[in-house]
């Protein structure tokens, strides 16, 4: 499989997805602005979203996609691949919806605890999560099904998927536009309708690929066995990310009105990157490298990592200085208007050009796991996930006193690159993965390129720096020439500097060419 193609097709539809969820937010500040209703309904939706990120992107796919895959490779591969995965199912649906009907008894409690809340916003906020929380069993079961289309490289529903919830969030803001608690409601609707159709859509790809999975009354078999040994230590991983997620949640409530806004339409912008790069690259080279391991191939296993790591630093370092450099000029095209204030669009842009600062170091982190989950080792990854909330707490208690919100969006990146170097540093002891010579040479030419972007995106900024808070036609020119004439200047430094091959930047845009061995 191509990891250009594979990367090119999960990130173009997700790139869709983030479109539309661009258009969602960008419609959402100025329906909805910074105010209490707002951060209300940004509780209710982070919260099925954190333990959708629990249960279904992280623990499950570390600990489903190898172990399908295996049973791909074996002599009646599509067959045991089936048996396994109504086996995970049976056990799967019931234990989410148990997981689902006891926190809908105590979400009172929970919300108090996790957002501090009193009143009547505590009592919109839980009424909000009771709605969008039927979410996480829809969303759980579509990462399943996802699961198994990637681990037969069709990721075309599954990248698109998301995309949904997107249109059926921007539905309810377009039908109801009223803002306040009326509109939050609707939209805390629309996020489980959302879930609704991104299951149905999953079902029916499944089916046009020949896999229709029967409900079978739940038993631990071996398959279910070897499954919970190796998601077990995944999903505590994956929960220490999350109680990381809930820690920042608790600070940004506290920090005052508005945070959770800020901090939301900031991290929608650092979203696109990791989104359209990291997520795919992860889900693109999970199964390449657990055929690779399974078959006793290191070193085209380590190869794999190092074209993903060329790959994610060739797109994301651009991607975090250009946001870095201009989060002013566009949190203020995008979001700024309607009960949106410059005072809302300044604080966001602190806390994007802060958080953007740890992006290249989030995507590689999805880089690396593979390596960990691939041999079936899930507990390295949380031994360093531990260490890391430790970190991201201490960081939280030290900075956001004195700083603010920007001392919390500092605290997350100083930890993204300390995850990040960690992971490498046991893979590279390991002789896992070592950064060959060429990368190296190639990511210091790729930095050198970035500058060159940086300095061409300062001078655009002075000479259309007054459209971006102007009319709508001029932001839109303004935002057009800010990431046109970026790109206008990194690709060509890095096409002459030799910050890749010059076939592989092809592929890139084309989508054609075989992706070569690097030398």
């Amino acid at each position: 499989m191509n990891l250009f193609k594979a990367t090119g097709t999960i990130g173009g539809l997700t790139l869709v997805s983030r479109i539309a969820g661009f258009a969602r937010e960008m419609l959402m500040s100025r329906v909805m602005g910074a105010s209490w209703q707002a951060d209300a309904f940004f509780v209710a939706f982070r919260l099925p979203n954190t333990f959708r990120r629990l249960f279904g992107e992280g623990a499950f796919s570390a600990g489903f996609v190898p172990l399908y895959a295996q049973r791909l490779q074996g002599q009646n591969g599509e067959t045991e691949a089936k048996n396994f995965s109504e086996e995970i199912l049976a056990v799967f649906v019931p234990t989410l919806i148990l997981f689902t009907i006891v926190f809908e008894i105590i979400m009172g409690p929970f919300v108090f605890l996790i957002s501090g809340y009193h009143g009547e916003k505590l009592a919109l906020a839980s009424f909000l999560t009771r709605i969008t929380f039927p979410y996480l069993l829809l969303i759980s079961l579509v990462s399943l099904f996802s699961g198994i289309l990637n681990s037969i490289a069709r990721f075309t529903a599954a990248a698109f998927a998301p995309a949904l919830l997107n249109l059926a969030m921007l539905t309810a803001l377009i039908v109801v536009p009223v803002g306040g608690t009326t509109t939050a409601v609707a939209l805390s609707a629309a996020v489980t309708a959302g879930g609704v159709l991104q299951l149905f859509l999953l079902l029916g790809a499944c089916k046009r690929a020949g896999i229709v999975l029967k409900l079978r009354k739940p038993r631990m078999t071996p398959g279910v066995r070897q499954f919970v040994r190796v998601v077990i230590p995944a999903t505590l991983g994956a929960g220490v990310y999350q109680i990381s997620a809930f820690i920042d949640t608790f600070f940004l409530a506290r920090i005052g009105t508005g945070s959770l806004s800020y901090f939301n339409y900031a991290d929608r912008l650092n979203q696109l990157p990791l989104g359209v790069i990291g997520a795919a690259l992860g889900t693109a080279i999970l199964p390449q490298i657990s055929k690779h391991v399974g078959a006793n191939e290191p070193d085209k296993a380590a190869h794999v990592q190092s074209q993903a790591a060329e790959l994610a630093m060739l797109l994301c370092l651009p991607a975090a200085l250009a946001l870095a450099v201009s989060a002013g000029p566009l949190v203020s095209a995008l979001f700024q208007g309607g009960r949106f204030t410059p005072e809302d669009a300044h604080l966001t842009a602190v806390t994007l050009s802060i958080v953007v600062l740890g992006l290249p170091a989030y995507v590689l982190v999805k880089v690396l796991t593979p390596g960990f989950y691939s041999r079936q080792d899930t507990a390295t990854p949380v031994k360093i996930a531990c260490i890391v909330l430790v970190a991201t707490v201490v960081l939280n208690f030290l900075l956001i006193p004195p700083f603010g919100i920007a001392g919390l969006a500092s605290a997350i990146a100083i930890c993204s690159w300390l995850n990040c170097l960690m992971l490498y540093v046991i893979l590279h002891r390991r002789g896992h993965f070592r950064i060959p010579r060429w990368l190296a040479s190639r990511v210091a030419r790729q930095m050198i390129a970035c500058l060159g972007m940086a300095a061409a995106l300062y001078a655009i900024k002075l000479v259309v720096g007054d459209w971006f808070s102007a009319s709508p036609g001029k932001r839109l020119i303004g935002v057009v020439a800010l990431v046109g004439g970026g790109m206008a200047v990194y690709f060509p430094l890095v096409w002459i500097l030799g910050g890749t091959d010059r076939e592989e930047l092809k592929a890139l845009f084309k989508r054609r060419r075989p992706y070569t061995d690097a030398g």
